[in-house]
């Protein structure tokens, strides 16, 4: 049995154009699950959630529509 932890992480890294080399998210993300392995936790996977947020009533009558954003979650987990 498992016990799991999700951290929410942006959905795009800024990098400036003269260090880029091609693996920024690689060493974004190995950067992000190795501080979490050192709190004994395993690297699970990598899920996107979808969230849409519904015009309030002012923006409804302003001819505004409900908005998308994707965003991303790092799964941990560890034995219990």
């Amino acid at each position: 049995m498992y016990e799991y932890k999700m951290v929410q992480v942006p959905p795009s890294i800024e990098v400036k154009a003269s260090k880029h080399n091609g693996q920024e998210a690689a060493v974004y993300l190995e950067t992000i699950a190795n501080q979490y392995a050192a709190e004994g936790w395993e690297f699970y996977r990598i899920d996107s959630v979808g969230v849409q947020v519904q015009a309030g009533c002012f923006d409804a009558l302003a001819g505004r529509k409900a908005s998308n954003s994707t965003y991303y979650v790092i799964s941990f987990r560890r034995p219990r």
